[in-house]
């Protein structure tokens, strides 16, 4: 029990920062009625005043990742320090004589006794999780092994599906541990990636009266009623740390058209444009639904995150200390998974993310991303536009059709977009996360003179759901779904990608940036040579590399198989590839950065 103390003895300190850089004129943190939350004059730029912490917004998030301090830092990184300072207990300066009094008990008593307390038995509720995990690990060195699951042993697969299902258990930072740990091939084996891939959130959900509690307070405590003109009560999902709603919004809260992304009065030079991206490659019409998707955290789960996290810490320090161990550098991964967690837990971030992906891509053509309500998100609501479409991974299942080659296209395109020209990539691009809708193409804009088209999403056609209702009854039977792919393109709809959870971004920051860039740079030269002797020589612990010239031949060996395969490419499967690249990487203990990774 002492141990389990000591892991949560740790009293919070008392912030120093004052953030005085960061805010808008034209009262966009006020409301002007009782309920309402005005917009900017579309087209009108914010400009910065004095800002109050508390009253960070998306907008603010934004501007914070847009600011390029000197320091080194990504954009995701600056809100999330942002964010952690704005809920960092302390006393304020303001409250005096006995309330000052009885709010530095509470302090005290929070943060010096009932958080250590509440870490304790906390460690104690996983130590009898895991302790049988540990317990059966011998069993890995027994049973045949399994030519399909990458020559493991059988008893060394069981085991991975036991921590599986005890990681379930655990609750939704051990979840998330199993999620973020699939990705990492580079430090755990192929299979035990794979089986960590599958893990899922049992998590209960929170009860209605909490989501209507916490919505109404996002909407200035506006009567839930008044709120929505449809709500459906059962969640469309349950995750580790939030549950997802759908609903239509009131008339009155309905965006009105999109000014963060198409001027209010379009000039000559940019009618002229669209309409040659409408004639090179069909443009959707881009206006904001009225259905919106609300994700909401569940009460108290930052608290039992704050405590998983020290308790990782602290193991991750101890498996650090042992000989041999320290090339996995675990505390810096636990500390890196931490902030990915943080992350996702202030829904204004998600937000501001949406809204710099948004702004990047107005210039595109398709893929696209959904409409946030900046206005109505908190750190614990956000409200965005919901997005009607087939995930990607039906069109993996049963096949693309005749719109294989232009979904692989936009897909390509917006990934390289994303990694190469902003250095802002979606750092959860799985096929779940990517959806698939049909449009009818905008049609061409003729007007000589200034003209405001009509942004009142009610004057434009919304077909997606008349296709998809099409599309949906032939899932699973790969000949009827391309058929009626085939008859959805002879009507003159086109594809679009919509992507969805922004809550992690990948940015890498200035020196990481470099040694992408060089390493791509390498590669593309077909030097592989080049590539491994960069790999080594700036991971995190070069020292520790084992045989770095062996690791470089084997590099080369790699990139010159690939180039002798030039004109068979399609046959090459690019995830098996990297595969034996992250695999040389765990064997040769080349250890490199999280989010170089990603």
């Amino acid at each position: 029990m002492r141990t389990a103390f000591l892991l949560g003895r740790t009293c919070a300190r008392h912030s120093q920062r004052r953030w005085a850089s960061f805010g808008y004129h034209g009262r966009p943190f006020l409301a002007t009625s009782r309920w309402a939350r005005p917009r900017p004059p579309p087209g009108q730029s914010p400009k910065p005043k004095k800002l109050i912490l508390s009253l960070l917004t998306p907008a603010a998030f934004v501007q914070l990742s847009e600011e390029d301090n000197g320091d080194g830092k990504t954009p995701e990184e600056h809100m999330l320090e942002a964010s952690r300072a704005e809920i960092e207990k302390s006393v304020p300066d303001s409250v005096h004589g006995l309330r000052r009094a009885w709010e530095s008990f509470h302090y005290v008593i929070d943060t010096c006794v009932w958080e250590p307390l509440a870490t304790g038995f906390r460690f104690l509720h996983l130590v009898i999780i895991f302790v049988p995990v540990i317990t059966a690990l011998p069993i890995v060195w027994f049973g045949r092994r399994r030519k399909d699951r990458g020559d493991e042993r059988s008893g060394t697969l069981w085991w991975y599906s036991f921590l599986v299902h005890s990681m379930e258990k655990a609750g939704p930072a051990f979840i998330k541990l199993g999620q973020w740990a699939a990705s990492r091939t580079d430090i755990f084996p192929q299979e035990m990636c794979n089986t960590m891939s599958c893990l899922h959130s049992n998590a209960p959900a929170h009860s209605l009266h909490a989501t209507k509690r916490i919505i109404e307070s996002a909407f200035n405590n506006r009567p839930f009623s008044t709120i929505f003109e449809e709500f459906q009560e059962k969640p469309l999902g349950v995750g580790a740390i939030a549950q997802v709603y759908k609903a239509k919004l009131a008339p009155d809260l309905v965006a009105e058209g999109d000014p963060d992304i198409e001027p209010s009065t379009p000039n000559m030079r940019q009618r002229v444009r669209k309409n040659v991206d409408v004639l090179v490659k069909s443009t959707p019409s881009r206006h904001p639904s009225s259905y919106v998707a609300i994700k909401v955290l569940h009460p108290k789960v930052e608290r039992l995150v704050r405590r998983d996290l020290r308790i990782m810490g602290f193991f991750a320090a101890t498996i650090n200390a042992i000989p041999t161990m320290e090339w996995l550098s675990l505390p810096d991964e636990v500390a890196q998974f931490g902030e990915m967690m943080r992350l996702q837990l202030d829904l204004r971030i998600e937000a501001a993310n949406l809204t710099m992906f948004r702004r990047k891509f107005k210039d595109r053509t398709t893929a696209w991303f959904p409409y946030p309500y900046t206005e109505h998100t908190t750190r614990q609501v956000l409200i965005e536009e919901f997005a009607q479409g087939i995930p990607l991974a039906a069109f993996l299942e049963d096949g693309g059709g005749v719109f294989q080659q232009e979904i692989a296209d936009e897909g390509l395109d917006a990934f390289l977009h994303m990694l190469l020209i902003d250095n802002f990539v979606h750092a959860d691009l799985h096929p779940g996360n990517i959806m698939v809708r049909f449009y009818k193409p905008e049609p061409l804009n003729l007007a000589l003179g200034r003209h405001k088209p009509s942004s009142n999403p009610t004057h434009s056609t919304d077909v997606t759901e008349e296709v998809l209702s099409q599309l949906r009854p032939h899932r699973h039977h790969p000949e009827a779904w391309r058929a009626q792919l085939s008859r959805i393109d002879a009507e003159g709809y086109r594809p679009q990608l919509i992507f969805i959870d922004t809550g992690l971004v990948t940015a890498l920051n200035a020196t990481n940036r470099t040694n992408f860039l060089d390493l791509f740079k390498a590669v593309a030269e077909f030097d592989g040579y080049r590539a491994g002797q960069l790999m080594v020589s700036r991971c995190r612990s070069p020292d520790s590399v084992i045989d770095p010239e062996i690791f470089a031949l084997k590099m080369q060996h790699l990139v010159l198989s690939v180039k002798s395969a030039t004109f068979a490419l399609g046959n090459i499967k690019i995830g098996d590839i990297l595969n034996q690249v992250l695999g040389m990487v765990r064997a040769h203990h080349v250890r490199m950065e999280g989010d170089f990774v990603n």
